[in-house]
């Protein structure tokens, strides 16, 4: 059973961590300048990952390692209604923070207090009944305004200083597609950019980037290419129409290339490919768009026609190393199935890739060309144990990349399932899975999951910290040399970057999902952390851990900073 929590989310803890008020930056619109630049402001939090690059990286060190035994909370926000779990990442302009919370709520905070500045409440789809939501992974500012994606698929624009609603478009009915936004917008110059849902239904993919001023759509790249485009040869018959490839999670950016990175999903169904026969492009792919007019410039597939459910729709993390003694433009992707591979982003160039799970037997390996060998296809009917489990060899939740360090800090989790294939036809906006499951331990020990600090490039582990429970919250790198995450117990701790030992921690008394993240106002830094436990994933976790559901819960945004 998990250790009883340091203190309960209440109100009281207002009077037990009280701080003077200090003044709030004067607040200036975030623009496209410095969504680019946002590197040149280490004091705010401009985008989902930080920056553009993805990197999950604060360079405040005022909190260190030698100092962070002392870190303490200053002050919470409690959030109101807490079913789904609280998995966003908090944005940070100019001293005022903004979260996004289960059905589609968002929360203008003073950085320094939390005293709430205003919210906005969208309305609640009735019988919403979707297999992705009712959670909400973040918004995205610019222009002004805060985006946010919704769980009856729409995308909102808010008055960042009023919360009041500019303009709020559908982007296709929920309830006949199946799908909805769950991930955070993307905003690149005069648009926003944001994926969708569905890749477990009978749905077909896309990627559409909004106007960012008016709404209006300015274009939309199909994941699943129709009859007289490009890939619509690797779908047989029809089933292009219903083939998942959703873009649910959040991409990157490169000024200079103009080009956005999107991961895209699975292809549906998930485990039954007999009547989709073929690649399935652009399912398991890297695609590089062109962030003016959406058009396809490169894309790499990982895993061509996929029957695992091994989504490639994780975080592509920009990054500039050396390769064979000469500097490269590289693209880091964790796969759901437990390998990550490494491209090059102005081409799509397979570079390499690496396994980050022990327990992995889909495949045998890959080649030196991208090639995978030794694929173990299950065979309809017949049970078979596949590893990792449906959960993923990691889930969404990010991880963190130190230019200190050069390492990048990544979560494993190792567990299985018995895997039985069946035949299913598609019903629009239904789910469509082909097969069933089961969760089982690994054939190699226990099941748990660890955090490991490797080469980006390699693979290569420097240390591991290890967990009886997956780790599904996304960590942050600081330049204090410190990585900042959570676990389910509600444990939220910091570690060594160079070593992994422990240095601090902190029972918040809920089980982490969402994405800290560090910022500054008035030059006193501090680590901010949502606190709520759920999703889907963790919705699995009782099949081999039953105390699981005596977690404790709550749903709290939590802000921690050294005593003055």
């Amino acid at each position: 059973m998990p250790a009883k929590p340091a203190w309960a989310l209440s109100a009281s803890i207002l009077l037990l961590f009280s701080i003077a008020v200090f003044p709030v930056a004067s607040a200036e619109t975030v623009d496209s300048r410095r969504l680019i630049e946002a590197a040149k402001e280490p004091q705010n939090w401009l985008t989902y990952s930080g920056t553009y690059d993805a990197w999950r990286y604060s360079p405040l060190d005022q909190i260190n390692r030698e100092n962070v035994k002392r870190l303490a909370p200053v002050w919470i926000f409690q959030t109101g209604k807490v079913d789904g779990g609280f998995s966003c990442t908090p944005l940070v302009a100019d001293g005022v923070m903004y979260i996004t919370t289960p059905w589609n709520r968002v929360f203008a905070l003073d950085a320094v207090t939390g005293k709430e500045i205003w919210h906005y409440y969208h309305p609640e789809p009735k019988d919403f009944g979707l297999l992705y939501g009712p959670w909400n992974r973040g918004a995205a500012l610019g222009h002004g305004l805060v985006f946010m994606g919704t769980i009856d698929n729409r995308l909102v624009a808010l008055d960042a200083k009023t919360g009041e609603e500019v303009w709020n478009v559908e982007i296709e009915n929920m309830q006949q597609c199946g799908c909805n936004i769950t991930g955070a917008p993307l905003v690149v110059k005069d648009k926003v950019v944001v994926g969708v849902t569905g890749g477990d239904s009978a749905h077909r993919g896309y990627l559409n980037a909004f106007d960012a001023r008016t709404g209006r759509r300015a274009w939309r790249f199909w994941t699943i290419p129709g009859p007289g485009e490009k890939g619509h040869e690797t779908w047989k018959g029809d089933s292009w129409k219903y083939g998942g490839g959703a873009t649910w999670m959040t991409g990157s950016y490169d000024p200079e290339l103009n080009l956005i990175y999107w991961g895209v999903g699975n292809p549906a169904a998930d485990f039954y490919g007999g009547d989709r026969t073929g690649d399935n492009l652009y399912t398991d792919s890297i695609v590089a768009l062109d962030a003016d007019s959406g058009e396809l410039k490169w894309y790499y597939q990982q895993i061509p026609h996929d029957v695992w459910d091994w989504d490639t729709a994780y975080e592509c993390v920009l990054l500039d190393l050396p390769v064979n003694g000469k500097k490269r433009k590289l693209l880091i992707n964790p796969n759901k199935g437990g390998y990550t591979w490494v491209l090059d982003r102005t081409n799509g160039e397979f570079i390499g890739a690496w396994r980050f799970v022990e327990n992995l037997n889909w495949i045998e390996g890959i080649d030196s060309t991208g090639k995978l060998l030794g694929r173990m296809e299950p065979e309809v009917g017949k049970p078979t144990l596949v590893c990792p489990a449906i959960g993923g060899a990691r889930s969404w939740n990010h991880g963190a990349y130190s230019p200190k360090t050069g390492l990048f800090y990544n979560t494993g989790i190792e567990w299985c399932q018995t895997l039985t294939v069946q035949k299913e036809d598609p019903r629009p906006g239904e789910t469509f899975f082909g097969g069933v499951f089961e969760l089982k331990p690994t054939p190699k020990g226990e099941p748990g999951s660890h955090l490991d600090a490797v080469d980006p490039l390699t693979g290569e582990k420097k240390w591991s910290y290890t967990s009886k429970y997956p780790l599904l919250a996304s960590a942050v790198a600081t330049g204090g040399n410190l990585v900042f995450t959570g676990d389910p117990e509600g444990d939220f701790f910091a570690l060594d970057a160079e070593t992994g030992k422990k240095l601090w921690s902190f029972n918040t008394g809920s089980g982490h999902r969402g994405s800290p993240i560090s910022y500054a106002v008035n030059g006193r830094q501090y680590i901010a952390v949502p606190a709520g436990w759920g999703s889907a994933v963790a919705g699995l976790m009782p099949q081999l851990w039953p105390e699981v559901e005596d977690f404790p819960g709550g749903s709290a945004l939590i802000v921690f900073a050294l005593p003055e």
